[in-house]
């Protein structure tokens, strides 16, 4: 799966779920638009610069009639409407439960040999590890 699938993949996700939200009569993007990229941000992380950057290299003409806002425009686009996230979300349930579990990847005498190294320096049951980790979030439904 290409990235360019993910990015559609989600696109759709977010257009199909999110409620019909008026777009303005100046803006460059749809809502749902917008959505997707602060979904995107927040997926890859990092600094937004680059990001954007990215972005706009790879993805411009997806987005926006194939012109996206200026990055400054953009971050500020998406402070300001990033209340249309939780649109998205589910109502909380009396029963929800989240759980984190930590996977040990490599011992810590290893750490920064490789320099694609996955996985942070961190403490868990009395011992230094170096790993991720896997969080899960459980509601009612099984869900």
């Amino acid at each position: 799966m290409t990235t360019g699938d993910i990015i559609l993949h989600i696109f759709c996700l977010v257009d199909d779920h999110l409620p019909a939200l008026p777009r303005h009569s100046q803006a460059k993007l749809y809502p749902s638009e917008l959505v997707t990229i602060g979904i995107l941000f927040a997926l890859k992380g990092g600094f937004f610069r680059a990001f954007y950057r990215w972005l706009k290299r790879d993805f411009g003409d997806w987005f926006g009639d194939g012109a996206l806002p200026e990055r400054t425009r953009l971050q500020r686009l998406l402070k300001a409407h990033q209340d249309w996230c939780q649109l998205l979300l589910v109502d909380p349930t009396f029963f929800t439960v989240m759980d984190s579990y930590p996977i040990e990847l490599i011992f810590p005498i290893r750490q920064g040999r490789s320099p694609h190294q996955v996985g942070k320096k961190g403490y868990d049951k009395g011992r230094w590890s170096v790993g991720i980790k896997f969080c899960w979030l459980l509601n009612d439904f099984g869900r």
